[in-house]
């Protein structure tokens, strides 16, 4: 009896293994394949930024332009400083119960990563101001036109939550990694398959911007905005 359990333990063991080999090769690999993207002749006036923390990347577009305020649609009275001399909002989704309960990753705990994984959980949007933006090798900017930034809008905007105004649905919580964030209820469900990333990435794609087949790391979004290496 003892010997059939081990040998099913070692099957089981053995498929987890192939399984998250074939996961992060086949994601290595699709993150890397361009998506393609139609050219342009609108000039190319509006900046915005792909940010990592290492982990998870937002989205990073001007506070106010002709086209959009995001301080109508996520009000500075949300967030701890009240400030309202940012110039920047960076703006991501994912897992909510991720987002509210794990700060760093010394707090995970397996039930949050298992409803996340499993696509069980509620999400939201991470809204985060700043005043300024330093391009390194976590975030990097790139210049679009109008149609595109339009399009970055229109996917942020439908992937909120909104009550019967039509408004944002603040979330009340402690949870702030800063005193200029805020969280706000989203739609979708996040997954092994459609992660944080991936919904960074599908922006991207919806925006005709550089982005990957598929994506649920960041490594494989930012590869498409690095610098070329030349080869002379």
């Amino acid at each position: 009896m003892i010997k059939k359990m081990l040998k099913i333990l070692l099957v089981v063991l053995i498929a987890i293994i192939a399984f998250a080999i074939l996961y992060f090769l086949t994601e290595r690999i699709l993150s890397r394949i361009a998506a393609r993207v139609e050219p342009s002749n609108l000039p190319q006036s509006v900046a915005v930024y792909i940010m990592s923390n290492g982990v998870h990347t937002d989205i990073v577009l001007p506070v106010k332009n002709e086209l959009k305020d995001w301080s109508t649609l996520f009000p500075f009275y949300n967030i701890v400083s009240k400030d309202t001399a940012y110039a920047y909002v960076g703006i991501g989704w994912g897992d909510k119960g991720f987002y509210l309960h794990t700060p760093e990753w010394k707090d995970l705990k397996a039930s949050t990563a298992l409803v996340a994984a499993t696509g069980l959980g509620e999400t939201a949007l991470h809204v985060s101001y700043y005043k300024r933006v330093q391009e390194d090798n976590l975030c990097y900017k790139w210049m679009i036109d109008t149609l595109q930034y339009q399009a970055l809008v229109d996917y942020i905007e439908a992937s909120l939550d909104k009550d019967s105004g039509g408004n944002a649905i603040y979330i009340n919580t402690n949870a702030q990694y800063t005193d200029a964030d805020a969280f706000y209820e989203a739609k979708g469900a996040y997954n092994l398959f459609y992660s944080c990333n991936t919904w960074t990435n599908n922006a991207l794609k919806r925006a005709n911007m550089p982005a990957g087949i598929w994506a649920t790391l960041d490594k494989g979004i930012l590869s498409h905005y690095k610098p070329k290496k030349s080869t002379d």
